[in-house]
């Protein structure tokens, strides 16, 4: 049986739709899926026959469906780096994004404060997280961990980037990474809209982005300018995967792109 592949070293497409590429397998006969056919119930993601024989079909209303790897990883990493700062402030000095020490040559605090974020108040850590664990897996289980990985560092990096040339000051926080989450799953759903599970994506996508957004208007000292870079990077991340072609070269095409976006993020970043 076709289990959606299109050969030793080529891309996976799903079983049902041969045009759609996709890292995602049925967790029960490991055929591959794209996001339309994906059926969430209790023991993973399904494709629809498998979902139908076997298990009740659970309806897909939320974007999560279970931590993935590398989300987890940064979770821990972040709450870690939370706690160090809360032990010891210098800890926030060394490692936050402060222009003035980036234009000086630290052109790594636009990583490291990705996995910073404010000890004036918990709700900072919390939100981002929690859209990290909302969005994140989606995408790790599309496009694999390494691809992943690459698009939410790039995105920090071109929120940083942003950051660095239209601010002054200093800031910390995932939001630039987050909302490169946010710009790879609107254009990644988008074709999906009119389906339930695209639709229900589409929808709670919307709604977080509108309140991430109306933000800045409402609390001072928000760097918008990280958000508007980590946006824009995950829009133009996600539209070059779909607009790659099936084909021997088409696993190393994706990889390549989010990690141009980070080596192109980096060097404005050093020569700023």
């Amino acid at each position: 049986m076709d289990n959606g592949t299109s050969g030793v070293g080529g891309p996976a497409t799903c079983h049902r739709h041969p045009e759609r590429t996709t890292y995602l397998r049925c967790s029960r006969c490991d055929r591959h899926i794209c996001g339309e056919c994906s059926r969430d119930s209790p023991v993973g993601q399904r494709c629809p026959e498998c979902a139908g024989a076997t298990t009740r079909v659970v309806p897909a209303r939320s974007i999560r469906s279970g931590i993935t790897p590398a989300v987890l990883t940064i979770i821990l990493v972040s709450v870690a780096a939370y706690l160090a700062q809360r032990v010891n402030a210098r800890f926030t000095i060394d490692y936050a994004h402060i222009t003035v020490a980036v234009s000086a040559g630290e052109w790594w605090r636009v990583v490291t404060a990705a996995f910073l974020h404010s000890t004036g108040s918990i709700v900072h850590i919390l939100f981002n997280m929690y859209a990290l664990y909302l969005f994140g897996p989606y995408i790790e289980r599309q496009a694999g961990t390494v691809r992943f990985v690459a698009l939410y560092l790039a995105c920090a990096v071109a929120g940083g980037a942003v950051f660095q040339y239209l601010s002054d000051g200093g800031a910390v926080g995932a939001s630039g990474a987050i909302f490169g989450l946010f710009g790879a799953v609107l254009v990644g759903t988008y074709p999906l809209r009119h389906t339930p599970a695209g639709a229900a994506r589409f929808r709670q996508l919307l709604l977080l982005l509108a309140i991430n957004l109306a933000l800045p208007l409402l609390v001072p000292g928000i760097a918008w300018e990280a958000h508007v870079g980590g946006l824009l990077a995950g829009m133009l991340i996600v539209g070059g995967w779909q607009r790659i072609p099936p084909g021997p070269g088409a696993d190393l095409a994706r990889t390549l792109v989010p990690s141009i976006v980070l080596l192109a993020g980096l060097l404005a970043v050093f020569v700023a």
